[in-house]
């Protein structure tokens, strides 16, 4: 476990739509990985299900565990807190004895953010961790530049400005590739059901999304118009930096296709179908084994490089104290 010269714990929190990273600096894996899931008995029929006691508020893997009894609420949505009160107790529970077992009061925190994360939800997130934990510093850290700490991208994102597109999460998963035979697949709930192509035909929408009545291009599209968007000297580094980060991007095959259709896209929009120049493009696409936990392993390295630098980093619970909100314009990003 990493700590700071003062001996103060430094903890990364990567908080998801689907589930919870976190641990500490310097890790090379979350210690912890859970649902961001809250769930409260629709009726108190019984005190203890198994190995489980049926609580008035069950949290993460115990909430997942007993759904089918539980009205079931995420506190997050597209990355974004949406109920505040239930991300309270998410955090109770992170840092309580069930998960991490700190006092936030001996340790400073790191915590992920969507790249549209509204003011007001980071404000919150400042005002959270410093009253009501009382944090000694806190970073707060976009997700997806994260992911290229962990992959050692360091001079590439230190020297070339970032362009930013973004794709709604809800739409994004495996895409039909292959015909399928029929699977049974056993609900959380017992119940067994029948799947057959379906099951990977839905995700197509990561490519089309127009297949589930959305508006705007699909993933290929999207990177595309970003790199394209670009100054023309950065665009090739680009092409070459292409990283794939998070649980969406697991999905068997998704590497290959998306090289392959923004290459076509390349050929057609950009080179005018000339084939000899297309032959001197280079594109790479890489996809860490690791992706998954992306940022949360980017947040480990970012804490663990600046875990002593308490003046141009951390925003501390003293400045917070004496300046409130506008410690905030510190971070560069929200200028």
């Amino acid at each position: 476990m990493t700590v700071d010269a003062d001996g103060n714990k430094i903890v990364v929190c990567d908080n998801g739509t689907g589930f919870v990273k976190c641990g500490y600096a310097g890790a090379t894996f979350p210690e912890f990985i859970f649902p961001s899931l809250i769930g409260r008995p629709i009726l108190r029929a019984t005190s203890r299900v198994g190995n489980l006691e049926v609580q008035d508020l069950m949290i993460g893997d115990e909430a997942s565990e007993l759904r089918q009894m539980l009205e079931l609420s995420y506190p997050l949505e597209n990355g974004i807190v949406r109920n505040w009160d239930d991300m309270i107790h998410l955090y109770d529970y992170i840092f309580g004895p069930k998960k991490m077992n700190i006092d936030p009061k001996h340790a400073k925190i790191l915590l992920t953010e969507p790249p549209l994360n509204p003011l007001r939800n980071r404000e919150k997130m400042v005002e959270v961790m410093f009253e009501k934990y009382g944090f000694n510093a806190l970073f707060i850290a976009i997700q997806a530049t994260l992911t290229l700490y962990a992959q050692g991208m360091l001079p590439f994102i230190t020297s070339v400005k970032v362009f930013r597109a973004y794709l709604n999460k809800s739409i994004i998963c495996f895409y039909f590739f292959s015909k399928l035979n029929c699977e049974q697949l056993q609900l959380p709930d017992g119940r067994v059901i029948k799947v057959g192509g379906e099951l990977f035909g839905a995700p197509e929408a990561l490519f089309q999304p127009h297949l589930i009545d959305r508006e705007g291009v699909g993933i290929s599209e999207l990177l595309f118009n970003t790199i394209q968007a670009a100054d023309i000297d950065t665009r090739p580094a680009f092409y070459k930096h292409i990283v794939l980060s998070g649980g969406s991007t697991m999905y068997p095959g998704l590497p290959s296709r998306l090289e392959r259709e923004i290459k076509q896209l390349y050929l057609q929009n950009v080179l005018k179908g000339d084939t000899e120049r297309f032959a001197k493009f280079k594109m790479c696409i890489e996809a860490p084994p690791q992706r998954k936990h992306m940022v949360f392993i980017g947040g480990s390295v970012l804490a663990n490089i600046m875990k002593n630098d308490r003046r141009t980093t951390w925003l501390t619970r003293a400045e917070y104290e004496e300046k409130g909100l506008k410690i905030l314009e510190r971070l560069n990003y929200y200028k």
